[in-house]
């Protein structure tokens, strides 16, 4: 509670001065208004508190939270204890709820509830102060429903508290104080340095995009994805369902293609979407992973940890999957959890808040990775970036602890150039058949333009040159395309494409048939077999017309 807060229950200081120095001075012993410790003549104004518990008491007070960080706030109001029998007492009952607890500094204390099947583990920021203890319970993980599990915290610690109260009498709440005051941190803001504080930058929806310090490279990261996904819907790509053709075209990863020459698609796939309800998922589990992980990362350690988790999650994605179209930032997004999973483990945040939350972070990785596990998710994405995440998070981790002006660009410099030779040697020594088979089908569309010169030939055109056509040019163009074939079909491919093959065997043989026939009746000289070639003529129509229609 501040200074203003507390002059409300002081029935004797009702005048106050501020100096620009000292801040409020209590005017009857004019120095800094210290109250409970200094003031003699302090005393707390029961009928304020009194009234404030019956205006609490009336108030409705929804069960079950929502939004983005779902919490619950409530006060304890106490007009006959002072505050330091009010830090004891609510101390002890944290410690009977079995409660762990972190932060300690003279304004409260900061603990974790245990992690259960009905509970991925709350915070509980305690706040003590004169008259009145505040509470808020709020959500480690990343749900937006808490399924009124914040309520029953505060309401089993408002219960706890009313029993242990009965044996005040039995406390040394001097002596108990005295040894609590020792582990009190020496920074009085770390009671709002928690990791989930930083959640309450989001003010709203429109917070949620907007840069500010410790929250730069998140919004924009975000913005970016869903504008591309707004031109994308502008240019007529379906918002729910894609196709797999407008997805490659603005940049989706597939083996195919990326190994053959669109090395590109790598980086591009991280910010093209599967349709709004994909980018709605991944934007949420990037904004919150970004508000907390942001603020200790800083602007450029964040931005380089999540472009190199997104390529790592596109590198893996096709190394593992040759048929696989990908798309999305979920890759990068895992390789942020990955980051923060790492860092976790380390000291770089406080004991009891690390453990909570690393419990809240693996259950939300492993619930994605397992449900990864069905069709239609890209698994190999999530588990490359999350564990370039991982080794990104310990590379960091040195730099964080001990701020060095070398160490971070060395730090980054280093990555950069492991990660680069790493995905370039994985992607060089990926192969992909049916890549091999669109460079084969090239050289087929050559031949083929090729064999078919004799129907480009001027009518001027005498026999002999006919024949030095059919047979230099066309037959044996021809028998080219049909080893061709034969040798993609050895290729390991869809079994539509093997059956295209086909078509195309049937079709090339046809052409031969017809060349011998065409080359018959020139030596000849006789439209006797005009049906013939007709007939064949027919058949290779019919069999274009079918290879069209599959395209």
């Amino acid at each position: 509670m501040d200074r203003n807060k507390q002059l409300e229950y002081c029935k004797i200081c009702t005048k106050k001065k501020f100096d620009p120095m000292q801040g409020i001075i209590c005017s009857l012993t004019n120095q800094k208004a210290d109250f409970e410790n200094e003031c003699e003549y302090f005393e707390i104004d029961t009928d304020i508190i009194v009234s404030e518990i019956s205006r609490n008491e009336i108030e409705k007070k929804s069960k079950v939270s929502f939004g983005f960080s779902p919490k619950q706030i409530d006060n304890l109001h106490i007009s006959d204890l002072n505050k330091k029998q009010l830090f004891v007492l609510a101390f002890d009952t944290a410690k009977q709820l079995n409660w762990e607890i972190g932060y300690l500094s003279e304004s409260g204390f900061i603990a974790y509830t245990k992690f259960s099947m009905s509970s991925w583990s709350e915070e509980v920021q305690v706040k003590i102060s004169v008259g009145n203890i505040n509470i808020k319970s709020e959500c480690t993980g990343s749900q937006i429903i808490d399924w009124g599990k914040n309520r029953r915290n505060i309401d089993s610690f408002f219960a706890t508290f009313k029993k242990i109260r009965e044996d005040i009498n039995e406390l040394n709440i001097e002596e108990r104080y005295s040894g609590l005051s020792k582990d009190f941190s020496s920074d009085e803001r770390d009671i709002i340095n928690s990791p989930l504080n930083k959640k309450e930058k989001v003010s709203g929806l429109f917070s949620l995009i907007t840069p500010t310090e410790g929250y730069f490279v998140t919004p924009i990261i975000v913005i970016l994805n869903i504008l591309v996904f707004a031109v994308m819907a502008i240019a007529g790509v379906h918002l729910i369902m894609p196709t797999n053709e407008s997805l490659l075209l603005w940049g989706a990863n597939f083996r195919p293609l990326t190994v053959y020459g669109d090395w590109w698609r790598l980086f591009t796939s991280t910010f093209i979407h599967i349709g709004i309800f994909h980018l709605l998922m991944n934007m949420y589990a990037l904004v919150y992973i970004g508000l907390l992980l942001e603020p200790y990362l800083g602007k450029s350690r964040f931005l380089f940890a999540y472009l190199i988790a997104g390529i790592s999650g596109s590198v893996a994605s096709i190394f593992w999957n040759e048929f696989t179209i990908s798309a999305g930032a979920s890759g990068a997004i895992f390789g942020m959890y990955g980051v923060f999973v790492a860092l976790l483990t380390t000291r770089l945040i406080e004991k009891s808040a690390r453990k909570s939350l690393l419990i809240s972070i693996g259950v939300f990785v492993m619930y994605n990775l397992v449900n990864g596990l069905k069709g239609g998710i890209d698994n190999a994405a999530h588990i490359g970036g999350l564990l370039s995440g991982l080794i990104i998070g310990y590379s960091y981790y040195p730099g964080l602890i001990k701020p060095d002006k070398i160490l971070k660009p060395l730090t980054i410099g280093i990555l950069a150039l492991i990660f680069s030779i790493g995905s370039y040697a994985i992607v060089k020594n990926t192969s992909s058949d049916i890549g091999k088979y669109d460079k084969e089908m090239q050289v087929f569309v050559k031949l083929e333009e090729d064999a078919l010169g004799l129907f480009r030939m001027p009518q001027t055109s005498t026999n002999e040159q006919l024949l030095y056509e059919i047979e230099n040019n066309g037959i044996k163009n021809w028998e080219e395309i049909l080893k061709l074939i034969d040798k993609v079909d050895s290729y390991e491919l869809p079994d539509a494409l093997h059956q295209r093959n086909a078509q195309l065997r049937e079709y090339c043989q046809l052409r031969i048939y017809s060349y011998q026939t065409i080359r018959k009746a020139i030596i000849e000289d006789t439209h006797e077999y005009d049906n013939e070639i007709n007939n064949y003529n027919i058949e290779i129509e019919k069999i274009i017309s079918e290879l069209t229609q599959t395209q």
